[in-house]
């Protein structure tokens, strides 16, 4: 059987703690894998916020949910072209600190343009926006890809973060397979 994927467990963690209706935030849509998965699982009654800073992102997002057989039944989804350390001028007033699950997947594109990565700097002022944005019980989850260009650098930056988060406030875990050191990893936290 295996291991789960980092992907994988990212989203059974997110579904463990989710309930229906509640607002989640995809903090990098990508190709709407995560937008997707948050969509479905918030169901008719939730919302997504859904940020990329490339419009090309958000295209390939809006047209992933809109092949699902099941569109009717998604949760409201607002795509927002910009960069998610901006993402505290988007939540509604009554979301601020209801986010349920907030979704990173770092690193560039799939199928684009590998130049156009994330990048540490918004990714820390995002992770910090996050954390103040969750419910008591919230999930953040990361995703990082070391192997990348400028993604050993982002992970590492990420790590030395998370661990001086303060514990009567988050719990950390991180999820990587030990025999490959440049494999993509999962840094999760939880909101106390």
């Amino acid at each position: 059987m295996g291991f789960l994927s980092v992907l994988s467990t990212a989203h059974l963690w997110i579904k463990q703690r989710v309930q229906v209706g509640e607002p989640v935030i995809d903090a990098t849509c990508g190709t709407g894998v995560d937008t997707l998965a948050l969509a479905e699982l918030t169901g008719k009654h939730g919302f997504v916020y859904a940020f990329d800073i490339q419009q090309t992102a958000i295209l390939q997002s809006e047209k992933r949910l809109a092949a699902t057989p099941n569109y009717e039944s998604l949760a409201s989804v607002q795509f927002i072209k910009g960069s998610h350390s901006n993402m505290n001028d988007y939540i509604k007033t009554e979301h601020q600190q209801n986010i349920a699950a907030i979704m990173f997947n770092l690193g560039y594109l799939p199928g684009g343009d590998e130049q156009i990565i994330t990048e540490p700097s918004s990714t820390i002022a995002a992770l910090e926006l996050a954390i103040s944005l969750l419910r008591k019980g919230g999930i953040i989850t990361c995703v990082l890809y070391p192997g990348h260009a400028g993604g050993a650098e982002e992970a590492q930056l990420v790590e030395s973060w998370t661990r001086q988060l303060p514990v009567h406030l988050v719990q950390v875990v991180k999820y990587q397979q030990m025999q490959r050191e440049r494999s993509p990893y999962l840094i999760a936290i939880e909101r106390k």
